[in-house]
């Protein structure tokens, strides 16, 4: 990412000796160097690479009664955005003191919920494409063994991006300027179904507005209905899921939304009826958001027809279907001309047995 680095901090979170979980807090924001710069490129780039994101916005005051102030993330964050606003002359500090407050009521939230969870907390600021972010993510760490110059092994550390599961991040140009969107934070779910709005959204005080995951799917679905409303064959069908795919994936290493409106300067448009896929979208029982954040697990979607139950697992290429794989929805029949080789073989070497 080609991204300014205004502060970079990270703190640590453990289990301390008697067995509850405590900070270990960094005395001052690490200086923006190239190693820095990388670390944060990676950072966004496993973020945005994430399947199932969910999107919300902060929550004023919570409808339980409790005492824990659910603004209190918030409400800190304004307060630093304040002062850098104006200008503030310490704006390296004000954002540690932030990144100090918002650590405390992590431990906090973990400590009232019953979780138990260690690692190394980031807090990355961050301006890309005219448009300022904060990232928190809480990594932990995996081994590997290096090979030294004198053939020597020896064992190291290296954050463990890859298995990124919790991690916020805050669009703080859309909060400032249109925060009736309500669209202002994404998020990583969780894993292994096990939601991260048991404490992560709890520490932000976000409440979840938009599933990404169901949105996608209606995307997808919405193209596979106008391609085959504009009488299309299927090899321009297949051309223009190509470039649907491609859209994708531009949105998703950018870290922005998909606009149904450019989406639909790349699919093919009806002159007579000045009609395209954004007005195709809107005329639908359930219309399309205008804005959709991108989900990679769409991408699959558009690529292949898969599904699973009952023992039986099948995938295949899109572009297949009417050509070598037929489905009679009659009969609930699949049909496959040319099985892989290496199935064939199985199914021979199996029926020679029976």
């Amino acid at each position: 990412m080609s991204a300014l680095i205004h502060h970079f901090v990270v703190h640590r979170l453990v289990v301390n000796n008697e067995d509850k979980i405590e900070a270990i807090p960094r005395d001052n924001c690490l200086a923006v160097t190239p190693e820095i710069e990388l670390l944060a490129h990676q950072i966004n780039h496993s973020f945005n690479a994430k399947p199932g994101k969910g999107v919300g916005h902060f929550v004023l005051q919570s409808n339980e009664e409790n005492t824990d102030n659910v603004a209190e993330f918030s409400e800190g964050l304004k307060n630093y955005l304040a002062q850098k606003k104006a200008g503030g002359d310490n704006l390296e500090e004000e954002f540690h003191s932030f990144s100090l407050s918002a650590t405390k009521r992590l431990v906090k939230t973990l400590i009232d919920t019953g979780t138990v969870e260690t690692g190394f907390l980031i807090f990355c600021q961050y301006e890309f494409l005219a448009t300022q972010y904060l990232m928190i993510a809480l990594l932990n760490t995996r081994s590997h063994v290096e090979v030294t110059n004198s053939l020597d092994l020896s064992a190291r550390e290296h954050l463990d991006l890859a298995r990124m599961q919790l991690a916020v991040r805050i669009d703080l140009t859309q909060w400032d300027i249109q925060p009736e969107q309500q669209r202002y934070v994404s998020f990583i779910k969780g894993r292994m179904g096990r939601k991260v709005s048991d404490f992560f959204m709890q520490f932000v005080g976000c409440e979840e507005l938009v599933d990404v995951k169901q949105q996608n799917k209606q995307l997808i679905s919405s193209v596979d209905a106008y391609l085959a409303s504009e009488s299309l064959d299927p090899q321009e069908q297949h051309q223009h899921r190509e470039e649907v795919k491609t859209y994708f994936k531009e949105k998703i290493d950018a870290g922005e939304s998909l606009s149904v409106d450019e989406l639909a300067n790349r699919l093919p448009s009806n002159e007579e009826t000045s009609s395209n896929f954004s007005s195709f979208t809107q005329s639908m029982e359930v219309p399309l958001e205008k804005e959709i954040q991108p989900d990679p697990a769409a991408l699959k979607q558009l690529a292949k027809f898969t599904g699973q139950g009952g023992g039986v697992s099948v995938s295949f290429e899109r572009k297949l279907m009417g050509d070598r794989v037929f489905y009679d929805p009659a009969t609930d029949t699949l049909t496959i001309r040319g099985i892989p080789p290496n199935l064939k073989d199985q199914l021979n070497r199996q029926s020679s047995m029976d």
